[in-house]
């Protein structure tokens, strides 16, 4: 399956290519519009050539957080994502062989969820979307995948793991919208 979560051809075909690089970029998810998180590993890989774990945890620190920096910057945050960013990196390598994709290759749905939840920058929301969007885009989905994620397991529009076009994007939006005015109302 190809990704459209970007809406730049380029970026996208860099997730489809790197399990890396869909990592990085549902690190990238926060606080930030998601399809610029998504583009943030092809920036990556063209400023600074690569995106293979290793390379990246063994950066210079400084200089890649200023290559994150580097309008149009990486995230809204280059400094501190550049630093998960490299954490990350250094987890793949030490804990994966410098492979992300042996992160859902195996165990049931609780268990891959405990695992992206240990991830720097990722909690248990954004563990259980990843998961969803492993399950729902790459067809992996190991036993009890579905009630590991909760609702991001139904059908409908609720995050970037039910992204594959423009429409659904903007559907997704929509659902995120409505959700952040529903809390404003109950904290009122």
């Amino acid at each position: 399956m190809s990704f459209h979560i970007t809406g730049d051809r380029e970026a996208d075909r860099v997730l489809d290519e790197s399990p890396f690089a869909l990592l990085v970029g549902m690190l990238l998810d926060q606080q930030y519009p998601m399809e610029h998180a998504f583009r943030g590993p092809a920036k990556i890989v063209e400023r600074f050539g690569t995106l293979e774990p290793a390379r990246v945890a063994d950066a210079d620190p400084e200089a890649f957080a200023a290559m994150c920096a580097t309008p149009p910057a990486v995230h809204r945050y280059p400094g501190s994502m550049a630093t998960r960013l490299q954490a990350l990196a250094r987890i793949v390598v030490d804990e994966y062989g410098g492979h992300a994709e042996r992160l859902w290759e195996s165990g049931s749905g609780p268990e891959l969820v405990r695992r992206i939840e240990a991830l720097p920058g990722f909690g248990k929301q954004k563990a259980r979307i990843f998961a969803a969007l492993l399950a729902k885009q790459l067809d992996v989905r190991p036993e009890g995948w579905e009630q590991a994620v909760g609702d991001y397991a139904l059908e409908g529009y609720r995050s970037v793991a039910d992204v594959t076009d423009v429409a659904s994007l903007e559907k997704v939006r929509a659902y995120k919208k409505e959700k952040k005015a529903a809390a404003r109302v109950q904290s009122a």
